[in-house]
């Protein structure tokens, strides 16, 4: 069974985000709240717990994971950006979306879009994903608790326990999270391409 660890969503105890991120840096897979929803995250070096987060999404290779990261100048080493795209980056970050990027050669391989070299990027708007990363010191590599065959997220942590209990290494619970996913914008072609619409609404691409 996985841990449990019930982590307060606007002061995250220091004692307990230290665990969270020993159990990531030693390749566990972890569901976390954010901004949006409960998502699924595992470290960026990490081939073992990258496969495992894909066969509890049942995702392939094609499915555009995203690096949660913890500010505009931790993109840059990770995605290409240009002056327009840091415009629209800086007007919606943070917050509740993924940006479609073309990703640097920083990205490991096997966690970009196979063809397209892409890579997806959020600055997430959560004092607990704050936390973890100020103590991770690098991008956690997520993606949304969807689980196959649904069209929602997750919205607890005892029913992601109940779950996929037996699936994770540890559930970050901070209480209820919302039922939309974020809102994704790919910015790799001359103008951005609204790809699917969730909680961030204030984009411009209506």
């Amino acid at each position: 069974m996985s841990q449990y660890f019930e982590i307060h969503p606007t002061h995250p105890q220091g004692r307990l985000i230290h665990q969270a991120v020993a159990i990531i840096d030693r390749g566990g897979v972890i569901a976390y709240p954010t901004d949006s929803s409960y998502a699924l995250g595992c470290h960026i070096g990490d081939k073992k717990a990258l496969e495992r987060l894909r066969r509890i999404r049942q995702i392939d290779e094609k499915h555009n994971l995203t690096l949660v990261c913890s500010d505009l100048s931790e993109i840059s080493t990770y995605a290409k950006i240009n002056n327009a795209d840091y415009r629209m980056l800086k007007s919606l970050t943070p917050g509740p979306y993924t940006l479609i990027l073309k990703a640097t050669h920083e990205v490991p391989r096997r966690m970009m879009h196979p063809k397209r070299r892409t890579i997806g990027i959020r600055v997430v708007d959560h004092p607990v994903v704050r936390a973890l990363l100020d103590e991770l010191r690098q991008p956690l590599m997520s993606c949304t608790l969807i689980l196959p065959g649904k069209t929602m997220p997750l919205t607890e942590g005892d029913e992601i326990r109940d779950q996929l209990g037996r699936q994770l290494d540890l559930i970050i619970d901070s209480g209820h999270c919302g039922i939309e996913p974020t809102t994704v914008i790919d910015l790799t072609g001359d103008t951005p391409v609204l790809l699917r619409q969730g909680m961030g609404r204030d984009h411009g691409l209506d």
